[in-house]
């Protein structure tokens, strides 16, 4: 069934327009209400935003919405996505919202909804709200003496900040660390940097200025080179870079070189699996990630279980085998024993216990292993259908047969962009360039 509103992950879009209006949001969050809407209980909702200048539209909108039904509102204020999930459990609400567009400009903006157990929600569900939204809901509205209210959690970040402090490992401390931590300006301005030196780490911020328009400018896990140049320049042992909600990770080392979501899940999956805590023996990634880590894991005794690109698919297979470890290369790391999500501050903590433990510098500890040569490339298209035209399919069945079996190609749609992503990988990078080159262009050509 195609859906209407909700892409790959909630509903996302360029603010103030369509679907990204506040008369979207304020239906989504009737609809939502609705059906999360269950007995005679108090229902709540709470709402977290990142550092966007179009929060200020969205969050009220929603708020109206889930009034309007009945329901109550907690607003948490900027605060990361993970964070949102761990207090819609918390707080035994019905619902968790967050408002973000994650690592896009400041310009778009998203909507993520979470069920009361802190998961995302499943395709199924996302339908019968889409359905709900298309329907009058007039005959729907709670009588004036039912209408929700809304209040602010005061306390929220400071909530937050000691569920991450306990997943760090008791007895553990960053004492004699010098951290260089870029917040991309958005959700996790406050409380990552807060986290670090109340652990003990000396810290070096970068991205903690938001000003409603310089989330993911120039800076975070989508744009390096800050981070990189910082931790070189201060001296730094390591740099953390987060994404706008803070839900990944990417980091470099002391010398500025970037270490990828693959190299932190073999990180962890070996440190985890020597210490009999890595379950099933197994790590969940999606269909992106390397052949390397892959190979890296095999001579672990570890499996690599991949699913289709989105942290949500991550995180649905690692409960459906009850896995604890899983990601994506883009920075997306899920630790079911601590969350529900991906976390880019708990994925940083176990990256720096690691360092600790070992007393050895971070290139050597996060050198996991020699990745195959890879390559992405986005084409734009305007409309059609360009992937099942003749040429098309031409070009990527050409392209598999020239990698003979040393690699693969991959190619998809972005669930939130109108652009077709094109990947292979193998072990002549020379090949994989040609292959990527030729099917991008014979895309180019029909869209």
């Amino acid at each position: 069934m195609t859906r209407k509103y909700f892409g790959t992950d909630g509903i996302r879009g360029r603010a103030n327009t369509h679907p990204m209006t506040a008369e979207i949001a304020l239906n989504l969050g009737m609809a939502a209400a609705l059906q999360f809407r269950r007995g005679d209980h108090r229902h709540t909702v709470v709402i977290g935003k990142d550092t966007r200048l179009s929060g200020y539209m969205i969050e009220p909108a929603l708020t109206a919405g889930f009034i309007a039904m009945g329901m109550d509102v907690v607003l948490l204020g900027p605060l990361p996505t993970p964070a949102v999930a761990m207090l819609t459990r918390s707080l035994r609400a019905d619902l968790g919202v967050m408002i973000s567009a994650s690592h896009n400009p400041f310009a778009d903006n998203g909507i993520k909804l979470f069920g009361p157990d802190g998961y995302k929600l499943s395709d199924e569900v996302e339908h019968q709200i889409e359905a709900k939204m298309d329907r009058d809901l007039h005959d729907e509205l709670e009588p004036a003496e039912k209408l929700g209210r809304a209040r602010r959690l005061e306390d929220a970040g400071g909530r937050y900040i000691e569920y991450a402090k306990q997943t760090f490992p008791k007895g553990l401390r960053l004492d004699g660390l010098k951290v260089a931590i870029d917040c991309a300006n958005g959700a996790a301005y406050k409380v990552a940097p807060q986290v670090l030196w109340e652990l003990g780490a000396e810290i070096v911020p970068i991205g903690v200025s938001p000003d409603g328009k310089n989330i993911n400018k120039g800076c975070g896990s989508t744009s390096l080179d800050v981070l990189c140049e910082a931790t070189v320049a201060a001296g730094a042992d390591i740099g953390l870079a987060l994404d706008g909600d803070a839900d990944r990770l990417i980091v470099c080392d002391e010398n500025g070189q970037v270490i990828d979501g693959d190299q932190i899940m073999a990180l962890i999956a070996r440190d985890w699996h020597q210490a009999g805590r890595l379950a099933g023996s197994s790590v969940v990634a999606t269909v992106m990630s390397n052949l390397g880590l892959e190979r890296f894991l095999a001579d672990e005794g570890v499996d690599l279980v991949r699913t289709a690109v989105g942290d949500r698919y991550v995180v649905e297979a690692m409960r459906a085998d009850k896995f604890n470890l899983g990601g994506e290369q883009s920075g997306h790391l899920v630790f079911r024993d601590y969350a529900t999500t991906g976390d880019g501050l708990i994925a940083a903590l176990q990256v720096l216990a690691v360092l600790v433990r070992s007393n050895d510098p971070a290139s050597k500890v996060c050198d996991m292993f020699t990745p195959l040569p890879q390559l992405l490339k986005n084409v734009r298209y305007s409309s059609g259908a360009p992937l099942d035209a003749d040429t098309v399919k031409s070009a990527i069945n050409d392209g598999e047969n020239r990698l003979n079996g040393s690699g693969r190609v991959l190619i998809r749609k972005s669930g939130t962009e109108p652009l077709i992503r094109v990947m292979a990988e193998g072990e002549d990078m020379d090949l994989v360039t040609e292959v990527v080159d030729d099917i991008c262009a014979a895309i180019s050509a029909e869209a």
